[in-house]
């Protein structure tokens, strides 16, 4: 598996895999993550073109897909019922999405993130079950609550290496 950043022509296929997750994500219990168009063409779009959409592919197939922002993130400056691990330079994962489940995938995500920064933060929906298994399986430690810029609460988890 290798990890490169997203191209144009490939927005239409990285929405289908955001689409796929979402029934996922429905059909485990988790009604209210990404309702809606979320997220949108045009927003798959913006990500590709500021280059922080990501692709995991094999065999010329796209696995996975995830956002790579570098911290600080505005969402995750205040934390409720708990704390960061670290306050030091962090990047943070967001939209991430596998389109195959049981190969490694969103392991290979959060090590790419890990290695451009030793520091990297994540959050996820409280129903979102099967990630926040993945989160917790691959090291990262459950920290407290954030909320979005829309006022949704999200666990935030982070992981320093």
């Amino acid at each position: 598996m290798e990890i490169r950043k997203a191209i144009p022509t490939e927005a239409e296929a990285i929405k289908e895999i955001y689409e796929n997750a979402k029934l996922f994500m429905r059909q485990n219990g988790n009604m209210h993550q990404w309702t809606g168009d979320y997220p949108t063409l045009e927003l798959i779009r913006t990500d590709i073109a500021n280059g922080n959409l990501f692709v995991c592919e094999e065999e010329n197939k796209i696995l996975g897909v995830f956002c790579l922002f570098k911290g600080p993130d505005e969402t995750y400056k205040k934390i409720y019922d708990g704390a960061w691990t670290s306050d030091g330079d962090y990047y943070v994962i967001h939209r991430i999405a596998v389109a195959v489940h049981g190969k490694g995938v969103a392991k290979k995500c959060f090590d790419y993130g890990l290695a451009q920064n030793n520091h990297l933060r994540i959050d996820t929906h409280r129903d979102n079950y099967p990630m926040q298994r993945a989160l917790l399986k691959n090291g990262f430690t459950q920290c407290g609550i954030i909320y979005l810029l829309s006022g949704d609460e999200r666990i935030a988890f982070c992981k320093t290496v």
